[in-house]
């Protein structure tokens, strides 16, 4: 007997597109990743507000929850590379509240 293959959410690369981020240049983020050599079961998208508007432009990588905060364009070469194609993610830009760091 065949196994149904497992389903899995497409991984998606969401870039809040709400006033403050777009005040802080997230359009040109989501522009960035769109034309940044994404691997191709990735998709990049903008979307509503994802409620952390002080650190923001916020990049929020699914269905795996890791969120970046106060992306530039100019980091999107370094997620893209680092962690969608190699798997480690880009801890100088890891959201501080979602993945604290903790130094002893």
């Amino acid at each position: 007997m065949d196994e149904a293959p497992e389903l899995t959410q497409q991984q998606r690369v969401m870039v809040c597109q709400n006033n403050s981020c777009l005040e802080r240049g997230s359009k040109q983020v989501l522009e960035a990743f769109q034309t940044g050599n994404l691997p191709p079961h990735i998709k990049a998208v903008g979307c509503d507000c994802q409620g952390q508007c002080n650190l923001g432009p916020t990049v929020r990588v699914v269905p795996e929850e890791t969120w970046y905060s106060r992306v530039q364009a100019e980091d999107v070469s370094a997620i893209v590379e680092d962690h969608l194609k190699g798997g480690n993610r880009v801890m100088a830009k890891l959201h501080p509240r979602i993945h604290p760091r903790y130094a002893f």
